[in-house]
């Protein structure tokens, strides 16, 4: 087997364990009655993304391994199901893109489950998963399009990664920070303003994890399934990838520091949730810009991201909306921190010049653009499919279920200290 179809394979294997990483993570945050519900948003965010994406996303509308087509939205029933590539599957380089296809579909997957901590404590489960089928086709397949979409040459033809509103710059986004983190941030707030706030929880003094060693084994899984996350993007030769592996690990562990001494000053004490909160923020922050930065730059992104989300995760509070799991206070902007930050410290020898190193203007604008576009498109259209499901079957649960708990009400079985 091919070494390098081994490792993306390995990588791909890795980000999928991130999804049920982030069932732990964010099951720990929630209240112990909602608990099973909000593991279930992400299990079933697995189930509708990988069955979309065979059918209609992966050589369909993401267009990965496709011939052309439109700039913006693939042809769905191009190669329906993959039935052309299966055919190939046997020989070469035909078999070898399923391995880039394993790997995609991950990311597709992780970006729909991160929405879900918005909605905790009052999403209904089946609502849910038609949200994540809708979002999942006219949102993740169109975006990672966007940055990520190649021909069955293996030539890039997004139009954000070529020429950002015709700059003449393409923007560069390693792994996900504007298509994943971004996205599902500004999908996270659309959701929360159309589900509106939890009639129980909202408050910081009740905003308390029902289980914090779990949230701590969330967010080392989520560590461990990220340098797979980062290392497994197909194109980068050994020392690159070594250099990504690195910054994967320093970023994280200087936001963890960053976080945790703005709590120490802020509220006298450094808690177990602020330092996997600060872990999960530098993973988050160094994914654009893993590949462009050096280890210093990538140590101080970790610092200021972590410290500036530590007073981001408050928003929602002084703002009024109800984003139960900080996905926005989080994912949106430490997502938006580390594409700007590929503008203004990215290596010149990396990234062909960034503000500071090389005085070049343009891919910081290339940076910010694609960003505000994802952002806007992203939001727009997720708080429409959210608002017409609300609309219709209703997507939050009953008043009194949610104060009851809805783990027993939509799941049958819940969370019970025995």
């Amino acid at each position: 087997m091919d070494t390098d179809l081994s490792w993306q394979l390995l990588c791909a294997a890795l980000v999928i364990f991130m999804t049920p990483g982030l069932a732990f993570f964010y099951g720990g945050l929630v209240k112990s009655k909602s608990v099973v519900s909000m593991m279930m948003l992400s299990f079933g965010s697995i189930a509708v993304v990988t069955i979309l994406y065979v059918l209609i996303g992966g050589t369909g509308i993401a267009g990965n391994g496709t011939d052309g087509g439109s700039k913006l939205f693939g042809n769905p029933f191009e190669d329906f199901a993959m039935s052309d590539l299966v055919t190939g599957a046997g020989s070469g380089e035909a078999g070898n893109l399923f391995g880039g296809h394993a790997f995609l579909v991950a990311f597709c997957i992780i970006t729909v489950a991160l929405v879900s901590g918005a909605v905790a404590d009052r999403a209904r489960f089946w609502p849910w998963m038609l949200f994540a089928a809708l979002f999942t086709t006219f949102v993740v397949f169109p975006t990672f399009r966007w940055i990520w979409g190649v021909n069955a040459d293996g030539e890039f033809y997004g139009w954000l990664a070529n020429d950002v509103w015709g700059l003449g710059q393409g923007a560069l986004d390693w792994a996900g920070g504007t298509v994943i983190h971004q996205s599902s941030g500004a999908a996270a707030l659309a959701l929360a303003l159309v589900l509106g706030r939890r009639k129980v929880g909202f408050t910081k003094e009740e905003s308390v994890p029902h289980n914090v060693p779990l949230v701590l084994l969330g967010a080392s899984i989520l560590w461990f399934g990220w340098f797979g996350f980062n290392t497994g993007v197909y194109g980068a030769d050994a020392g690159q990838t070594s250099l990504i592996f690195f910054n994967t690990l320093v970023a994280p562990a200087a936001a963890l520091i960053g976080w945790i001494v703005i709590e120490q000053l802020r509220d006298g004490k450094a808690t177990a949730v602020g330092a996997a909160s600060g872990i999960v923020t530098g993973l988050v922050a160094i994914t654009p810009a893993c590949a462009f930065v050096t280890p210093l730059w990538a140590l101080v992104l970790g610092l200021v991201s972590g410290a500036i989300c530590a007073f981001a995760v408050d928003l929602k509070f002084k703002l009024g909306y109800d984003d139960t799991l900080d996905v926005v206070g989080i994912h949106l902007v430490a997502g938006f921190i580390g594409c700007l930050y590929v503008g203004v410290f990215g290596s010149e020898a990396l990234t062909g010049g960034s503000l500071v190193f090389g005085g070049e203007w343009k891919l910081f604008a290339a940076q910010l653009l694609s960003s505000l576009t994802v952002i806007a498109f992203s939001f727009v259209v997720a708080g429409a499919i959210g608002l017409l499901i609300e609309k219709t079957i209703g997507f939050r649960a009953k008043e009194e279920d949610e104060i009851a708990g809805i783990d027993t009400v939509l799941h049958g079985d819940g969370y019970a200290l025995n």
